[in-house]
Order: C-alpha cells, then structure tokens, then sequence
C-alpha cells in the first residue's frame, strides 16, 4: 500500500473542509482554495481527519493513492499556513524593486523587467537581493518562482542569475589561454 496515500491529513483548528463526493473546499486564515480529486479515490472525513481510499491494487490506482492525497494535503496546509518560496538575485547591478503590485527587476538587460503580482500571490522584496513569493496555492507559487527565475536564470561561469536559496550552482572553470 502507498505509504503517502495511507497517511491520514488532520485538518488544523481554524481551517474549514468541506467534501463534496471528490471536490475538495477548504477555507482558512491565508484564503480558501478547492480542487477536484480523482473519480476513481474515495475520500471521505471523519471528525478533523480526511482520510484517501482507493477501489484497487492496480498501477494506476496506486500512482494516483499518493498524488491524491499530497493534492489534498497541500490545499489543507495552503489555506492553514501557506507556500513561500524565496529567490536570490547575484551579480554586480542586479537587484529587485517592488513598485505598488509590481516587481521591477534589472537583470542585466538594456531594460527593466517587470512583473504584475498575480491574484492570491504575494511578493515581498526584503532586500535589492532577495525575493520572497508566498500565497496559499503550492502550485501558483512554484510556477510564479519559477517564471521569475526563468527572467534571468544562473549561469555556472560567474554565478549572475536569479537562484532559489536553497539552489546550488556548480561553478565551470572558464577558458585557460594558450601556454
């Protein structure tokens, strides 16, 4: 048996989830989000527990045990706690700005680049260097990182770029001149 699927997912005080056969409504301080699960899983809510059953043993039934239950996770922990992903922006020149729901970013190009805040996502600018994307849907905050990322993503010779945090960039050794 998937050893995610079988977990249960308590849902926290504060947090309000309701089930609608396999449509998922949670609300709580950070927002509300639902999502339709698969046809195929039972989910079903006993008390503060959601638990995730499925019909059989087959591939795809197991594939889908797991996923579910992490989708369903995730929206319960989004609108408890929220996502937030944190970026890094190097080099000599680069920084980061927020001007009103915008993020200014001058990367290196013969112009700035800006970005509107999406709905539900939240960005914070604590320094010319540091990005931090936070919102209650897991997804949308990842892909929001990333497309910030993809403005200007790190190259391995001298480490310029938008990184996240956590990100390691193994560095190349550049061009030895002739001996």
């Amino acid at each position: 048996m998937s050893r995610t699927g079988r977990k249960p997912i308590t849902v926290p005080a504060g947090v309000e989830v309701k089930l609608d056969g396999n449509h998922v409504f949670a609300k709580g301080p950070k927002g509300q989000l639902e999502m339709d699960a698969h046809p195929a899983m039972a989910l079903c809510m006993e008390g503060n527990v959601i638990t995730v059953s499925r019909p059989s043993d087959s591939k795809e039934h197991k594939s889908l045990h797991g996923l579910t239950r992490s989708l369903v996770a995730n929206v319960v922990n989004g609108v408890a706690t929220g996502f937030s992903k944190e970026l890094e922006v190097n080099g000599v020149g680069y920084r980061a700005a927020k001007q009103g729901k915008n993020l200014v970013l001058t990367v290196g190009y013969s112009h700035q680049v800006t970005m509107p805040e999406p709905e539900g996502i939240t960005i914070e600018v604590p320094a010319p260097n540091k990005i931090v994307v936070t919102g209650a849907d897991k997804q949308r905050v990842g892909q929001f990182a990333a497309e910030i990322r993809g403005k200007r993503p790190p190259e391995p010779y001298k480490g310029k770029g938008i990184k996240y945090v956590d990100e390691i960039i193994i560095r190349k050794e550049g061009k030895t001149g002739k001996k």
